[in-house]
């Protein structure tokens, strides 16, 4: 476990060996035999299978969360809850309205299970610091939030509507920068935006969407000392330039994107990058042997600002 290697490699530095960070979330709930919607929201039982997780897969860093549906509660969505996997989003109260229409505001550290992370993080974060492994803070990501928000509609709203689209992301980055403050303040050496569904936009509405909308959180964790990080799922080839560009240190991609393409493009933006283990193929599936695939993605990757995890 080497929390310094993981935080080197993210700001695009050489590194020994590469990093290894599993993407672990409610597998930890598994991990410690506890169900996913009990271990989300009980603090104790999350910082215990945070801990037991790292020490499992010797992680070199490991995230707090991996649950994209953190801000939407603290707003007042409400959730769906899963005994094996994150709760979903199953209300959008700017459907029909703008954020101030809705009367939303600005959460606060009371605001739905943001006490449940902070009393986890404070339990966790000395442990891990034993372990040599860094806590990872995950944001949920400008576009991914407005989708929580305003439902699928804000998907034609960025063509049709986009009056509406930039109010809503305007205000969902607001609610990032919080977030990414919150987690500074839990101690997460590494925060990342997380915005898997930017992956489904152009370009062009990426820089419209996304850009201008992560920059307040990116801000956030970069004055704060912290790594910045980007993710993005799904084949975000026609982006991945966009997201080079964004002021973060590094991102991470998952199976869809060719590595060599990727590794090449972030040393041309002096990026950290990370992946590329196949989840669903190698890990989930079997279609392919997981140890192939790890040193397929470790030979792509490299020793360049390359952190080892899955896609």
């Amino acid at each position: 476990m080497a929390k310094q290697k993981f935080i080197d490699a993210v700001r695009g530095k050489r590194t020994e060996t590469a990093p290894w960070v599993p993407y672990a979330g409610v597998h930890c709930a598994f991990v410690i035999n506890e169900p996913a919607d009990k271990y989300l929201q009980d603090p104790e039982i999350l910082a215990r299978g945070l801990v037991e997780t790292a020490k499992k897969y010797k992680a070199d860093g490991i995230p707090l969360v991996f649950d994209l549906s953190i801000e939407a509660h603290s707003l007042g969505c409400e959730l769906k809850w899963w005994p094996d996997n994150v709760p979903s989003v199953t209300t959008h109260p700017c459907s029909d309205k703008t954020p101030e229409e809705a009367g939303l505001t600005m959460p606060t550290k009371e605001s739905g299970r943001w006490p449940v992370l902070f009393e986890a993080a404070r339990i966790a974060k000395p442990q891990l610091d034993e372990l040599d492994c860094a806590l990872i803070g995950g944001v949920c990501g400008p576009l991914t939030l407005a989708s929580h928000l305003a439902g699928v509609r804000i998907f034609t709203d960025v063509i049709k509507n986009p009056e509406f689209a930039t109010t809503v992301c305007e205000f969902a980055g607001k609610v990032g920068a919080i977030a990414a403050q919150f987690y500074a303040e839990m101690g997460c050496e590494v925060i990342a935006i997380i915005d898997p569904v930017a992956s489904q936009i152009r370009s062009a509405t990426f820089k419209e969407y996304v850009t201008p909308h992560v920059k307040d959180a990116i801000q956030v964790i970069n004055d704060a000392g912290c790594t910045s990080d980007f993710f993005i799922c799904g084949d975000a080839t026609k982006v991945m330039k966009d997201v080079c560009e964004l002021d973060t240190h590094g991102f991470a991609i998952d199976e869809q994107l060719n590595m060599n393409f990727i590794r090449d493009l972030a040393r041309e933006h002096g990026k950290g990058f990370g992946g590329n283990l196949k989840l669903t193929l190698a890990l989930s599936l079997g279609l392919l042997s997981p140890r192939e695939d790890a040193i397929v993605s470790l030979a792509a990757g490299g020793h360049v600002g390359y952190t080892f995890a899955p896609g």
